[in-house]
């Protein structure tokens, strides 16, 4: 048995009861539940539809995401997620960049190492070495100006935390974001990067060895399997290449706005909804959210 979810972006709420129906009667489905109105509904099917992907394609044309998934197991127990351009806006080491005066330069070196261009390591060397001499101070201006949390990311880890799930947020970037934003979100840990200074300058060089698309796959396995658990049981979510391992290892891959490249090569794609498409996958209905 698998479940088909329907969703909109939730400033639209413009999923409409005629549209579902239609899919469900096209796929010989059973009861369609509202998970919220105008927003999430899904039903079961007993097998996956063969023209599942053609559809998919003209509802992302009008701004519909659409999903299937076996219906057993769906409930995750952990969530590993990413953290630049997907529990929050923006790529922190771009707003770095962009005061040390080298923007242009590095956003360009992450878009390529993001689209699996470039390897993340030497990407992420090269761009760390365009920022030595930076202020220490500027990361405070930085998470205070400019990082912004994604919608539905507080829902989403308060949610699956309440179920009494695990929450790791594990990042190529750095700990001096992921320890604010990991905070903010209410995660249960957090992983990264260590950006190095001295007397309060940052020098040009990351900690090794560096976590990249490698590590986050071992964060997946060692956090599951501390608990008892395989990544079966783990919902992933990321939007780059280097998230790449983990969304296909894990239960639950899910690419988030992601690049093309990523989306691709993973089965849940969300581009219209936020965050909390992933607890609407889950099956959880609105009103089951915790703020």
């Amino acid at each position: 048995m698998f479940t088909i979810t329907v969703l909109a972006a939730p400033d639209r709420a413009n999923l409409a009861t005629a549209l579902v129906d239609e899919l469900r009667q096209d796929w010989n489905g059973g009861h369609v539940l509202w998970l919220n109105q105008g927003i999430a509904a899904e039903f079961p099917v007993e097998t996956l539809p063969a023209d599942f992907w053609n559809i998919w394609a003209i509802l992302q044309a009008k701004g519909f995401d659409l999903a299937i998934q076996p219906t057993q197991g769906r409930r995750k127990s952990v969530l590993l997620a990413d953290m630049d351009s997907t529990m929050i806006r923006q790529e922190c080491i771009d707003e770095l960049a962009d005061f040390a005066g080298v923007g242009e330069r590095v956003a360009a070196i992450t878009a390529q190492a993001m689209n699996g261009e470039l390897n993340f390591h030497e990407a992420l060397i090269a761009r760390v070495g365009l920022l030595a001499g930076l202020s220490e101070s500027v990361i405070g201006e930085v998470l205070e100006s400019r990082i912004t949390l994604a919608p539905g990311g507080k829902e989403l880890v308060a949610t699956m935390r309440a179920q009494g799930a695990y929450t790791a947020l594990v990042s190529g970037g750095f700990t001096v974001f992921t320890g604010p934003v990991s905070a903010a979100l209410g995660f249960d840990e957090h992983r990264a990067n260590d950006l190095l200074a001295d007397e309060g300058v940052l020098t040009g060089h990351v900690g090794l060895p560096i976590l990249g698309r490698e590590a986050k796959v071992e964060a997946l396995e060692t956090i599951t399997a501390a608990r008892g658990l395989t990544p079966a049981d783990a919902m992933a979510v990321g939007d780059g290449a280097n998230d790449l391992g983990m969304l296909q290892l894990a239960g639950s891959g899910v690419a988030l706005h992601a690049k093309p490249v990523v989306a691709e090569q993973v089965a849940l794609r969300i581009n219209h909804a936020d965050l909390t498409a992933l607890l609407y996958l889950q099956g959880y209905a609105a009103d089951e959210f915790i703020c």
